[in-house]
């Protein structure tokens, strides 16, 4: 050992010094939180650089931002692209993968041929090569062999373009090969669409929440019943958040002021001056403001309602009145219109409140920010807002889904919650054009793999109404069996109960009060008509039901349309096996997904 023992020490030494450098640069301490080294992710041992993944989502939030024309994009706006950009990435590594695998390549030839005869969608969306508003082979031609198309860099995006979707075309076709719709599945098909029937039935639905039926369920009944199901359970994270709200109001003083500013605006047009100018000078959408208001060329369905219906009975070079949407007043000219084609201009005017109104709503944001905004100490959103007299609201929220509030939409703290925030930490101040937002982290409960102490409750609440359904079965086994010796309404009615009536329906279609895709609606289709069905447990309750009227499809008009049918059907079938191929490859494949890590350091870092 004691010859050996320079050697270990030195090994020692460089295992120290290694795994320093490694900590130091791998992006999880608050010092280093990225470097040119960090991965993002690691998958099937392929890194994702986060320099590269980081371009992406700006790039696409610019592309993005672009697009909202000047509205700000909001924290969950930017989760919803970072998952997006994630997955494509991770998706184009196992989809490199894949056509090594198989040996599929891509030849010089075969792009030539596909950037000729199969143009991308945003090629032949291109305004400048439509006619009547649609796209027109003929200039396409034409651009591919004009230099415009060489020094622009078209056709080394078309190249790059094809050389990604050449592969998965081939793919494609060979996981699809061989697919087969047989005309029993075709009428099978037809069938679930075009029979049809119409029911009676008695209900016997929970009137509300039993407690003590969910009380008395013992732990062992729950975790039975969680192993048996833990699938049901598995599925995105879940926070609680208290939340403080101080509103925008916006009064009907506010909005006769945005329409007399545009009507202002109108009238200095009118008398000379320039579109373009005032739209650079007053226009809030900026992006188009910045083109003078140019919102491009293009076909219909690209606005909302009420702008795109002003717009198309604007004659060209006519200035509209003001016309009101979701995102105040606009002004628009139409340069040009060819059939369904505008080229057409937008100054907006939103609706803001007034001056002395925001005023005072800023400096009670202002306040709120001061006193609880990003603080560990939870309690300072409590006692800030009854400093301000505000209530305090509680919200549950998902991970990937933004917050709700009464139907509300409210920005940011969902994506803050799961983006590295911690229980009792409170957000920073977030703001929309309806108010302003602080929230609070109460509990978390991370997604994935479900635990059974994470769940408990919601599993109890199941069970239990399972059981609560359970216990309507010897009252609804009752009234089938007086039922079937009388009649469905002589029944219910010795037992107080109601019979309702359906509309006809399909197999397929939602029916009131049996809902769809149910037990009871699939029993409709079995029971022979007259038929009193024995008691039918579903979800919701038990149901005794009878087959009044039932319209069996129509063989000849299945015939007529049979081929047109196996092909929608045999493209489904291809979409499906597609999406369920790529669905297994990604469950199969090694992702390490470090974004949360990542997340942390820099805020601990921040901090």
């Amino acid at each position: 050992m004691r010859g050996l023992a320079k050697y270990i020490w030195v090994l020692v030494a460089i295992v120290f010094v290694g795994g320093f450098l490694l900590y130091e640069t791998s992006g999880l301490i608050g010092s280093a939180p990225v470097t040119p080294s960090t991965a993002v992710a690691v998958v099937n041992g392929t890194e994702i650089p986060y320099t590269v993944y980081l371009q992406r989502v700006n790039a696409e939030v610019q592309n993005q931002q672009q697009q909202a024309r000047g509205r700000t994009l909001t924290q969950d706006d930017q989760h919803r692209i970072e998952n997006s950009v994630f997955d494509q990435m991770v998706a184009e590594i196992l989809l490199q993968n894949e056509y090594r695998k198989r040996g599929i390549i891509v030849t010089d030839d075969e792009v030539r041929e596909f950037a000729r005869y199969a143009p991308p969608p945003w090629i032949m969306q291109a305004p400048e090569l439509m006619t009547e508003g649609r796209f027109d082979p003929e200039k396409y031609q034409r651009l591919l062999g004009s230099a415009q198309a060489r020094q622009s860099g078209l056709l080394v995006n078309l190249e790059q373009y094809y050389r990604s979707e050449i592969p998965k075309q081939k793919l494609f076709d060979q996981l699809s090969s061989g697919m087969y719709v047989s005309d029993a599945d075709l009428w099978r098909a037809w069938k679930d669409q075009h029979d049809s029937a119409q029911v009676s039935y008695v209900g016997f639905v929970p009137t509300g929440a039993d407690s003590t039926v969910a009380k008395s369920i013992p732990d062992a009944e729950l975790r039975s019943y969680f192993d048996k199901h833990k699938s049901d359970f598995q599925g995105t994270g879940r926070a609680s958040l208290s939340l403080v709200i101080i509103p925008k109001t916006i009064t009907a003083a506010d909005t006769a002021t945005a329409r007399a500013k545009a009507v202002a605006l109108r009238d200095e047009i009118e008398k000379g001056a320039k579109f373009e100018d005032v739209a650079k000078r007053e226009s809030a959408d900026t992006v188009s403001g910045q083109k003078g208001g140019d919102l491009g060329k293009g076909g219909r369905n690209r606005f909302v309602p009420e702008f795109e219906k002003a717009a198309y009975a604007l004659k060209p070079g006519e200035l509209s009145q003001p016309v009101l949407s979701p995102f105040g007043f606009h002004l628009i000219r139409v340069d040009t219109k060819q059939g369904d084609t505008l080229s057409l201009r937008h100054i907006l005017i939103p609706i803001t409140a007034s001056d002395s109104e925001s005023a005072r709503v800023d400096k009670e944001a202002d306040s709120l920010s001061r006193a609880a905004g990003s603080s560990e100490q939870g309690a300072k959103l409590d006692s800030a807002a009854r400093s301000l007299k505000i209530p305090v609201q509680h919200l549950q929220v998902n991970e990937d889904e933004p917050a709700a509030l009464g139907g509300r939409m409210i920005p940011s703290v969902s994506a803050w919650a799961f983006g590295g925030s911690k229980v009792g930490e409170t957000s920073e101040l977030f703001d929309d054009e309806n108010g302003y937002y602080l929230a609070r982290l109460d509990t978390l409960v991370p997604g994935g793999e479900p635990k059974f102490e994470n769940v408990k409750e919601i599993v109890r609440a199941r069970v239990a109404a399972d059981l609560v359904v359970d216990k309507l079965m010897p009252d609804a086994q009752k009234l089938a069996t007086a039922a079937a010796a009388s009649s469905l309404e002589a029944a219910a009615g010795q037992m107080g109960k109601k019979v309702e009536q359906t509309p006809m329906f399909s197999r397929s279609s939602f029916v009131p009060g049996l809902g769809q895709f149910t037990e009871p609606i699939g029993a409709a289709f079995g029971l022979p008509v007259g038929a009193v069905s024995q008691p039918v447990k579903s979800s919701t309750g038990v149901f005794v039901l009878r087959v009044d009227k039932r319209i069996l499809a129509d063989s000849s008009a299945w015939a007529a349309q049979k081929v047109a049918q196996r092909t929608t059907r045999l493209n489904q079938l291809r979409q499906q096996r597609l999406q369920m191929f790529l669905e297994d490859m990604r469950k199969a494949a090694k992702v390490d997904d470090r974004r949360k890590q990542i997340q942390a350091a820099t805020r601990r870092q921040e901090a």
